[in-house]
């Protein structure tokens, strides 16, 4: 299955990374790709969060199929590629909450990393925490590593676990057992530039290290 309801919450994943999301009248997007054909107007974006301009995070062509002409969009300040409309550049540590939530959903931009090797380097993308339908997602975009997310208690985590300059699953399961969410989603395990991962030895890991936390794998 490629979509799942949990509390009230539909979580679709898309593509490589990607993700709908919707629940409160909100529809949001998380690096969609791959998108074929036309997207239905209900199912258009009203927030499109965009992690990386890699490949597999960026798909201009998914992107222009689920933009709302009101649609707002966030991009990482490093990112090349120029949006029209309501696009607005974001760097780690930006604290859209309260007063600044975006369409009344707090957003919390986190650090990526792309090295990993003798001491955590941020790279050009992000990671977003945000709270929709009354659930606080974490989408780890592209990195080798998990940042500091202070206090916040994740329910549904969206982590890499393919390696090839992200995650592993066992750098991956690590993570999980200092987050401790409740639902976590396995994310960029089969990729046509890097190794293949199978999500059971993800699971198998994190069954082991994290117990309480569920797996959930959308295909």
């Amino acid at each position: 299955m490629d979509s799942t309801t949990i509390d009230g919450v539909f979580i679709k994943k898309i593509g490589n990374a990607g993700f709908m999301i919707k629940a409160d009248d909100m529809v949001v997007y998380i690096d969609p790709s791959g998108i074929e054909g036309n997207v239905s107007e209900d199912d258009m974006a009203d927030l499109l969060l965009i992690t990386h301009e890699r490949f597999g995070h960026c798909d201009p062509d998914s992107i222009r199929k689920v933009r709302k002409s009101d649609c707002t969009t966030l991009i990482p300040e490093q990112m090349g590629l120029q949006f029209r409309g309501d696009a607005r550049r974001v760097m780690e540590d930006d604290s859209l909450t309260g007063e600044l939530s975006i369409k009344g959903v707090d957003i919390e931009v986190v650090a990526a990393y792309d090295s990993c090797n003798d001491k955590l380097s941020s790279g050009p993308g992000v990671g977003y925490v945000f709270v929709l339908g009354g659930l606080t997602f974490y989408h780890a975009g592209h990195t080798c590593a998990v940042p500091e997310l202070g206090g916040s208690s994740i329910d549904v985590a969206l982590l890499p676990v393919g390696g090839n300059g992200t995650m592993d699953a066992m750098v991956a399961a690590d993570a999980v057992s200092l987050m401790s969410p409740q639902i976590v989603v396995p994310i960029g395990y089969s990729q046509d530039d890097g190794p293949v991962v199978p999500v059971d030895q993800f699971k198998t890991l994190v069954n082991d290290k994290s117990p309480g936390t569920r797996i959930l794998s959308l295909i």
